[in-house]
């Protein structure tokens, strides 16, 4: 796969946020929408070719990191779920802030904060329910990859191709079949595991709008492997779970 020397810079940028400036403190938020787009838009869920869910997202760019912001709610089921998140990236690419709620049909929250080289995570099962707490071994170096929230998969690999793609000779190549190992944490589980992300050339794929030939990385851990397929923009088009009837597309 080749990437132009411009669009990993703003990968990198968008990522690691290179253009560096002091962050503040873990636990202040980010004003709404503070920042420059780089993407949004929504995913649409599909399990055995049926509609179960949606998920809009967004992506900013911030003077102080990065924020990614999701929504998602379930489609043609009695209950509607609706869920929130969101992930604040230092400017180094560390883990500032994440926060999930549950807005329906029960009421819920979860917090994860850098607590010095490490996270903490506080969550409540309902308002009346009292607070539970608990610490991880896992740097702030760490990627969530939270249930129901696809965008992070794309932050993922934003952050695999930007380590993964080197310049040569002016130009950036992204090897075939290169790999990388990541530390990720899911918070609806409370559980974390490692990740290989793996790089595998460009494919054919038919969408809603027509054949397209897409950049392909896949994500692997024990708990399954996704394949994702990135336009020349490098946004996620598609994603899938290997072995299940579940495919995600943007709308």
């Amino acid at each position: 796969m080749k990437l132009s020397y411009r669009l990993l810079a703003f990968m990198m940028a968008l990522v690691w946020c290179i253009a560096a400036s002091a962050a503040p403190m873990p636990k202040e938020k980010e004003k709404e929408h503070e920042g420059k787009n780089v993407d949004s838009g929504s995913f649409g869920v599909f399990q055995n070719g049926h509609r179960v869910g949606t998920e809009t997202f967004s992506i900013y760019q911030t003077s102080n990191g990065s924020v990614i912001q999701s929504e998602f709610k379930t489609e043609n089921s009695p209950t509607q779920d609706v869920q929130t998140s969101e992930m604040q990236l230092t400017a180094n690419g560390d883990i500032r802030r994440y926060e999930w709620k549950e807005l329906s049909p029960e009421k819920a929250e979860s917090v994860v904060l850098p607590n010095s080289d490490f996270l903490n995570q506080k969550w409540s099962t309902g308002p009346a329910e009292k607070g539970q707490e608990q610490p991880y071994l896992l740097p702030v170096s760490t990627s969530i990859l939270d249930d129901y929230f696809f965008i992070h998969r794309e932050v993922l690999a934003w952050k695999f191709l930007a380590a993964a793609c080197k310049q040569e000779k002016g130009q950036v190549q992204c090897p075939f079949k290169e790999r990388a190992q990541f530390g990720t944490m899911n918070p609806h589980q409370h559980s974390s595991a490692p990740l290989s992300a793996e790089s595998l050339g460009r494919e054919k794929v038919t969408l809603k709008s027509g054949p397209q030939e897409l950049n392909k990385v896949e994500l692997k851990n024990d708990a399954g492997t996704w394949q994702l397929w990135l336009d020349d923009q490098w946004k996620v088009i598609r994603m899938s779970i290997v072995g299940e009837n579940t495919v995600v597309e943007r709308d």
